[in-house]
């Protein structure tokens, strides 16, 4: 990681220049997940362009770092920061993502709803190594709950959804009788990292 060079922020800028013209282009949420998730994984190949100030973890809660939020609403990106040992609670999007993991380990577990309301184990856990995408929505499955699978580490994982994700309403739900309750979940950060001052580039080709 790194304190916020501009040098070195550049892949997390080409790749929000590149889902800028991917969100514009594809309305088809399966070609849009597909194409998202290589951009994706090109961008998780390295850690050094993230933000020493974006991968910071909390000893009592896990962290969503904003960024970059698309200015229409239509996707935002985030880096989601785990402390040893914590754990989300069972929740929903309410819209596409896809998660890339970036460094450490990551355990999720999917849910689907009964119709009695109540939630059910959809397939096994799965753990997310770095370099590894899964996608959610709610087409293809949209409910989990998600844990830093390194006990004494932090783990780091980037996030793509579509829509200004700190903003939406959406749900956590009951373990027992899968009963929903609102929230929206904001950012741990009142700051991006700027990725839009090339000065340095354009002063060294003078």
């Amino acid at each position: 990681m790194n304190s916020g060079n501009l040098d070195t922020i550049a892949p997390l800028r080409d790749f929000v220049i590149e889902m800028t013209q991917l969100v514009n282009r594809e309305s088809n949420e399966s070609k849009l997940l597909t194409e998202g998730s290589v951009l994706l994984k090109n961008l998780i190949q390295t850690d050094s362009w993230l933000p020493d100030s974006c991968g910071i973890p909390h000893p009592e809660f896990y962290q969503q770092y904003l960024l970059h939020a698309d200015p229409l609403g239509k996707f935002s990106v985030v880096s989601f920061v785990w402390g040893p040992g914590q754990k989300t609670p069972i929740h929903d999007h309410c819209v596409w993502g896809l998660i890339g993991m970036l460094r450490g380990m990551e355990k999720g577990q999917r849910y689907k709803q009964l119709e009695s309301g109540q939630l059910a184990p959809d397939g096994t856990e799965t753990l997310l190594k770095p370099g590894d995408i899964e996608a959610v929505s709610p087409t293809i499955g949209d409910i989990h709950v998600v844990s830093n699978a390194i006990a004494d580490k932090a783990s780091i994982s980037i996030h793509v959804y579509g829509a200004n994700i700190g903003a939406v309403k959406r749900h956590t739900y009951d373990p027992s009788t899968g009963k929903p309750k609102n929230f929206v979940s904001g950012y741990s950060s009142k700051q991006v990292p700027n990725l839009w001052d090339r000065s340095a580039e354009i002063r060294a080709s003078l």
